[in-house]
């Protein structure tokens, strides 16, 4: 039976972006009314029952989870700084209410009656597993303690949340700039400095170069004035410098919030609710791979030291002791084009975005049986900008009995624009859910946000290895959102365990490293030819090149965060300074030298202000499994579509709804282990 999917996807019923500043702000109002009325009816129930308390309190949550991201979202995406304003303080007064409701004790008690009236009954695991969760946050919340102590943390965590907010929006809204001669832009490639605004100083005509990803990254990797590199690394580093202060105010708020709750460490907190459990465990982990990985970074270094004096002297320069920062791209892009025959400009002109990300598509569609359908030439109210590309997801298409499903709404918005969030990430915007009546499906929405260079004239926008690799792995943060199934909106998609929900994304990263995967997704912007042999396997070859430094910065990022949240006493928190730990950490660990240049790169560590504290661990922790996966499931197939159907419907389906811990060991048939994740860093297990 052949099947008009472009048709069926028409029928579909999509959000409408369209609201005004005003209307953001009311939205916010009406959120934070009806939260309020919900939790007063619920604290009146006498004899608490799924029906009369779990339910209502399950359906708001349903309902409203899609309005408050959309309205918060703006922030994140729009042209209009108005709008975007609004949407940063519509964020501000639904968290402020969001948290003062969720100190209520006469609610925490009625949840807690029902928990008891539950706990040995033949409910359903999700709704049990619901009401336990919502049980124990109320008591992580400090709802067992008195009222004074309660009114405390709730102004806490109110200024907590207030900081977090503003410490995200002066990253979006930096704007800051280098200007810089075409002399010093040297190496740098020309579709880069065509991005670049033109200005004309004293005459001459120069680029401004700001702190976006598709503009000092590749300055960088290719700009061969060292002095050029320099400005842009420390100037990069130093960028939106109002965070610095904003995060030393919430460690120290953390921290207060912590000693209230009745834990050691801010660590303790967070730990508890994830797979990791406990600070010991985390700090095991990441020292244990620090051990084992500075010999391995310590040989990569004294390599690249005797690789960059070598180009040095061919330049007629003077050889240098140290190896910086600002070295640390542009030498490793060297060493790859003359030593790997890695040429990351030449092999960018194999992976137009356009078509590179249609295969992409191609593969997950193999790989996991479903189908994405492009939403052509939507109404301009269906998306929040005119880049923004939409598809419908379907499943079930080809795999055993087809039966085609309708799963939700995936939107890719890939270029840089004035005030939009600068990095690359999933959005999960609207959960899926069973609706009320405990049969209709509420099909998910989620959005890609990325920031790959725009096209010109001449080219279209081309993809570097490593920008592919970023798409793959934000699509298996979209894709989980897209295909969980679960009863609640509370557990669905990436709403798992922080420190697993990178698994994923991560396991998905395998497919661009893979010499058949890449000559599929390759096609010349001009010619049309697929990626040549030589080029692919010199590409694969180079793999785990630096590997050792690549994974020692990740330590550092990992380590400054623990050791932020697991300040212990009064005394070691007064001597707090970012500034030197951030810097004295990044020497040890990174082994790079900073040339006795200070910076403040946490001022821009956005995970760590919020949504990462005390899990930016994660990153490594969960390479773990998704190594582990990878290995067991797809490396000897990597379109293997029954693993992946298996992988979808254990994994990804079931969100958080159940331990993850036990969906692995389902999956993996055994505990899951570190030989793979230790044979792929350090080529043995």
């Amino acid at each position: 039976m052949s099947i008009d999917f472009e048709a069926l996807t028409a029928k579909q019923g999509y959000p409408l972006w369209e609201h005004t500043p005003e209307q953001v702000l009311k939205v916010a109002d009406e959120v934070i009314k009806s939260e309020k009325e919900l939790y007063d009816q619920i604290a009146t129930v006498a004899t608490p029952t799924l029906e009369s308390v779990l339910q209502p309190y399950a359906t708001y949550s349903n309902d409203n989870s899609f309005l408050t991201s959309q309205v918060t979202f703006y922030s994140h995406v729009s042209t209009d700084k108005e709008l975007r304003d609004a949407s940063t303080k519509a964020e501000e007064l639904m968290d402020n209410a969001s948290i003062e409701q969720s100190l209520r004790p006469d609610v925490y008690k009625v949840f807690d009656a029902l928990y008891d009236s539950i706990k040995d009954e033949d409910v359903d695991a999700e709704s049990k597993r619901y009401v336990e969760k919502t049980v124990k946050f109320y008591k992580r919340n400090g709802l067992a303690l008195p009222e004074e102590e309660r009114n405390e943390i709730k102004k806490l965590k109110i200024e907590l949340s207030n900081l977090s907010l503003k410490f995200s929006k002066n990253l979006n809204e930096e704007n800051d700039f280098l200007i810089f001669t075409p002399e010093e832009l040297d190496g740098v490639p020309e579709d880069v400095i065509n991005q670049f605004e033109k200005i004309t100083e004293d005459g001459t005509e120069k680029y401004k170069m700001k702190y976006k990803y598709p503009e000092f990254i590749p300055v960088l990797k290719y700009a061969k004035n060292q002095n050029t590199r320099k400005l842009t690394y420390v100037g990069s580093q130093n960028k939106s410098p109002e965070n610095a202060d904003i995060l030393t105010k919430i460690i120290k708020l953390r921290f207060e919030i912590a000693k209230k709750l009745g834990y050691e460490t801010y660590s303790d907190y967070v730990l508890e609710e994830r797979m990791a459990k406990t600070r010991k465990t985390v700090l095991d982990f990441l020292d244990d791979l620090k051990s084992k990985l500075k010999p391995v970074g310590a040989k990569e270094l004294t390599k690249m030291k005797e690789f960059k004096n070598l180009e040095l002297k061919a330049e007629g320069l003077e050889s240098q002791d140290e190896y910086y920062a600002w070295d640390s791209s542009y030498y490793n892009e060297l060493l790859l084009e003359k030593e790997y025959k890695v040429d990351d400009i030449k092999i960018s002109e194999y992976f137009p975005m356009d078509e590179t990300i249609a295969k992409m598509l191609q593969i997950y569609e193999k790989l996991l049986d479903i189908k994405f359908v492009k939403f052509e030439n939507p109404p301009k109210a269906a998306t929040w900008h005119p880049d923004v590309k939409m598809f419908a997801v379907y499943q079930n298409i080809k795999y055993g009995e087809p039966k085609p499903e309708f799963m939700g709404w995936i939107y890719f918005d890939l270029h840089p624009r004035e005030g939009k969030y600068g990095h690359a990430a999933n959005f999960g915007l609207g959960p899926g859910y069973t609706e009320a009546d405990g049969k209709t499906r509420h099909t998910p929405v989620t959005a890609l946000v990325c920031n790959f260079t725009k096209p010109s004239a001449a080219k279209p926008s081309l993809l570097k290895h490593n920008e592919v690799t970023t798409f793959f792995h934000e699509l298996g943060h979209g894709i989980h959102n897209i295909l969980s199934k679960t009863t609640y909106a509370r557990f669905h998609g990436t709403r798992v365990e922080r420190d697993f929900v990178e698994t994923p994304s991560q396991m998905l990263e395998y497919w661009t490293w893979d010499k058949a995967q890449l000559k599929f997704l390759s096609s010349h912007y001009k010619s049309g030819e697929t990626i040549p042999d030589d080029l692919v396997d010199s590409l694969v070859k180079s793999k785990n090149v630096n590997n050792g430094l690549f994974n020692l910065r990740q330590l550092h990022f990992g380590l400054f965060d623990m050791k932020l949240h697991t300040i212990a006493t009064e005394e070691e928190l007064a001597k707090l300074d970012l500034t030197k730990y951030w810097n004295e950490m990044r020497e040890e660990i990174a082994l790079v030298s900073s040339g006795g240049i200070p910076t403040k790169g946490y001022s821009s560590f956005g995970h760590i202000a919020g949504g990462y504290e005390s899990g930016y661990y994660g990153y490594l922790f969960s390479s773990v499994f998704s190594a582990d996966i990878f290995y067991t499931l797809f490396k000897k197939d990597l379109l293997n579509t029954e693993g992946g159907i298996r992988y979808r419907d254990i994994i990804l389906k079931r969100g958080g709804s159940k331990e993850i811990k036990d969906n692995l060991f389902e999956l993996l048939g055994r505990e899951p282990n570190s030989d793979a994740f230790l044979e792929e860093i350090f080529g043995t297990a």
